[in-house]
This record gives structure tokens, sequence and C-alpha cells, in this order.
């Protein structure tokens, strides 16, 4: 209980739950749209979805700050790939923070001459290069550790295996595959961190894919997108040491 407390008290805490919420209206409201006599109940969870949404936005309002102060941690990190990726991506997450911001300032009716549709693609198109970029920084991260463990398991082995067995084109390119496949498990298994930041920045990836009509998706999709990438970030934020570390 008193771990709850505490995750509620913070605002990521608060903004993840709400965000989890959101999310799993889109999805349940997707799956039953097609169901003749459950009107009602998507009307009340397409409410309660924009009720959320907007209470979201109030959590976001001093995300501009943050993503500020994460532009300078991230001008420390040791290595090249991974600084210039968060650089980078940092600062596209405080142009779509204050895209949002104006966004919201329109919503209640504080600014009503601003063009919603305008700023909800920069918004949109800002959101996907931070997240394009997280993601390179996640494959660059994920090499890394393929070629750790390549290395480790090199030096595990005794002699180089001599079969005499003569396999064809097509043995060889499935052999390349499962090993591959088995180096990625083995070094995601090592790393959950990792394994995390990466299936939440691709699940996120999806919506301002949708947005910008790069990658067209239903919204059962994004909300099952969404709900994935809100338990992920649920986890960070309640376990600390589960998030991925700039090196």
């Amino acid at each position: 209980m008193d771990a709850f407390i505490r995750f509620t008290n913070q605002t990521q805490g608060r903004d993840r739950l709400f965000r989890a919420t959101q999310y799993t209206c889109m999805l349940l409201r997707h799956l039953l749209e097609p169901k003749a006599d459950k009107e009602e109940v998507v009307m009340k969870l397409k409410k309660l979805e924009s009720s959320v949404s907007t209470g979201r936005k109030w959590f976001r309002l001093g995300n501009v700050v943050h993503a500020v102060q994460m532009i300078q941690q991230s001008s420390h990190a040791t290595d090249l790939v991974p600084r210039i990726c968060l650089i980078l991506a940092s600062l596209n997450r405080v142009i779509y923070f204050i895209c949002d911001t104006i966004l919201f300032v329109r919503s209640v009716g504080l600014a009503s001459g601003i063009n919603k549709e305008k700023w909800r693609m920069w918004a949109a198109r800002h959101y996907y290069y931070s997240l394009l970029l997280s993601l390179v920084r996640d494959l660059y991260e994920i090499s890394l550790q393929m070629e750790q463990v390549a290395h480790d398991r090199a030096k595990k082995e005794k002699s180089p295996s001599q079969d005499p067995l003569v396999y064809s084109v097509a043995d060889e390119e499935t052999e390349w595959l499962q090993s591959f496949l088995l180096l990625l498990f083995q070094s995601l298994k090592k790393h959950p961190p990792l394994l995390l930041d990466t299936v939440k920045n691709f699940c996120d990836i999806l919506n301002p894919l949708d947005q910008l009509g790069i990658y067209k998706s239903n919204p059962g999709i994004i909300g099952l997108g969404g709900l994935v990438s809100s338990i992920a970030g649920i986890i960070t934020v309640a376990y600390p040491q589960m998030k991925l570390k700039t090196r």
C-alpha cells in the first residue's frame, strides 16, 4: 500500500495511470463498437477517454522543463551515438510539449484563433522524430549487447565445431536466422531495461505514424500499443532500476 501511495504521489506515476486508462478505453471502445447493443457503453467509454486525456494535459504542462533538463543530462553521455540521439530526441520532445501546451490553451478556450490542425500535425511530427531517435538509440544499445553476448559465448567455446555435414544455402540461412534470434533473445534477457524501453518506444510510435499518415492503424491497435507502453512506463516509475540508464 505504501508503495502505491508513493507511486501515485509522483506526477509521472499519475500520468502513467491516466494514460493506461485512456488507452484501455480506446481499446475497449474499438472492440465493442461493432456490437449493436453496446452503444451506451461505447459512449461512456468515449467520454471517459476524453476526460482522462484532458486530465493528462494538466500533468504534462511542466514537461517542457523536464525535457530541457534531459538535454543537459544527455550531453554528459560518454558514448557518441546515444549522446546525439538523446539530445536530438529531447529537443524534439521540447517542441512537442510546446505544441501540446498550445493545443491545450486552445482547447480550454483561452486562444480560439489557433489553427488546431496545424499545431496537432506539428506535435505529431516532433513526437515521431523523438521516438524514432529513441528507437535508433535502443537499436544501437541492442547491437552492443549482442556483440558482448557473442564475445562471451566465443570465449566459452573451447574449440570451433568441426561438422563434416554439407549444408544447403537454405539450411545456412535458417541456421543464421536462428542464431541471430537466439542472440537477440539472450541479449534482451540480460538487459530488461533495454527491452522495456524498446517495447515502449515501438508501441508509442504507432500513434504518430497513424496521425502523419505514414502507417495507418485502427484505434484497437493504437489502444493496445498505448496500453502496453503505459504498463512499461508504470514499471519504470515504480521500479527506477528498470529504467534504461544513460552511459
